[in-house]
């Protein structure tokens, strides 16, 4: 039974999902203890529960009995995988965090040609989370070069606070070793693509919130860099009102940087979102940094299963980044190395 300390790095749930992923990916039975042991409100919350009870599902393996506010917790693996699984969500829960722990179990499941996970509820969009727009087009075009595909279909989109999304994730288990990460320089690009996603409660003629969006990206763009800028927009019906904006710019060398997902807030004007969205951008190009913030968490996991040592180059170590180290080391006992330059760290 390895003992993992909850309170470790950041202290917050990557540590649960990363360390729940990768019990069943190296068949390790674990103790989690300290769960947010230095949050505010202590313990597991009901998005941890959703993701640990649905791993758990998926791969039959034994769970300890589990709540809002556990701070300790066992996991035993099993390999009784399943072909499908259904997620019922009743919360704005974030989808993109709760795919997270399944996508690194389903590393080492070879049996299977692919497996789905429905999901009918939640969000497809949300705070510090992975929107799904994101990861369609920016983690899992790169994890597919690395060996592992995934497939994301929406048929709804959720949004805070009262969720209600439906689709499923379709994944396809690598059928070979996993090739190793390289991503030490971003490469030459030569347009900006993105992509505007707001809900059919927000659609107002005399207030074009995508115009606005789009106007202030390129007016912000153009002073920087001289590139095409491609963005669409996707009206969508959802259970609740949102914006979510996300940029993003694939180089020759086939690396895709963003800006993340930047979602509409009252207190934010549209051009104020376009913005923020262009600056977050702008600065992993001005820097030749190929793989950005969000990326590095996603990414870390899947370079310490592949054999062949990885590298990438980041634009700085981030809380979630480092705590992925630390479980990461506890896992694997493979040796790590961060190098700080002026223009970004590698790992």
């Amino acid at each position: 039974m390895l003992e993992i300390d909850g309170s470790l790095g950041e202290g917050g749930g990557a540590i649960l999902r990363l360390s729940a992923g990768y019990s069943i990916l190296f068949n390790q039975p674990i103790r989690i203890k300290n769960i947010r042991s230095n949050r505010p409100k202590q313990g597991l919350r009901h998005q941890h529960l959703l993701g640990l009870n649905a791993l758990a599902d998926l791969t039959g393996s034994e769970l300890s009995n589990c709540g809002v506010g556990t701070t300790e917790l066992t996991l035993i693996p099993n390999n009784d995988i399943k072909r499908s699984i259904q997620l019922n969500i009743n919360t704005a829960a974030s989808i993109g965090l709760l795919i997270q722990p399944i996508q690194i179990a389903c590393l080492g499941i070879i049996d299977l040609e692919k497996i789905e996970v429905h999901f009918n509820g939640g969000g497809t969009f949300g705070k510090w989370a992975p929107s799904l727009i994101y990861l369609q087009n920016i983690t899992y075009p790169l994890f597919e070069k690395i060996g592992l595909k995934i497939e994301v279909l929406i048929e709804k989109h959720g949004w805070y606070p009262k969720g209600g999304a439906s689709g499923k994730f379709v994944i396809y288990p690598p059928k070979r070793e996993l090739n190793p990460v390289l991503m030490t320089e971003l490469g030459k690009i030569h347009e900006i693509n993105g992509e505007i996603t707001i809900t059919n409660q927000l659609k107002r003629s005399q207030d074009n919130i995508a115009r606005r969006i789009k106007n202030a990206v390129k007016t912000y763009m153009n002073k920087m860099v001289n590139l095409d800028i491609n963005i669409r927009e996707n009206w969508v019906d959802s259970s609740s009102p949102g914006v979510g904006l996300s940029l993003w710019t694939q180089s020759d060398k086939g690396n895709i940087i963003s800006s993340g997902t930047i979602l509409g807030e009252k207190r934010i004007s549209s051009e104020q979102l376009g913005k923020i969205a262009a600056n977050e951008l702008l600065e992993y190009i001005k820097k030749d940094v190929p793989v950005d913030n969000y990326l590095s968490d996603q990414i870390l996991p899947i370079m310490a299963y592949s054999e062949e040592p990885s590298i990438i180059k980041v634009n700085e170590i981030t809380n979630h980044a480092q705590t992925n180290l630390y479980i990461i080391k506890a896992f694997t006992n493979r040796d790590y190395q961060i190098i700080k330059n002026k223009d970004g760290t590698q790992i």
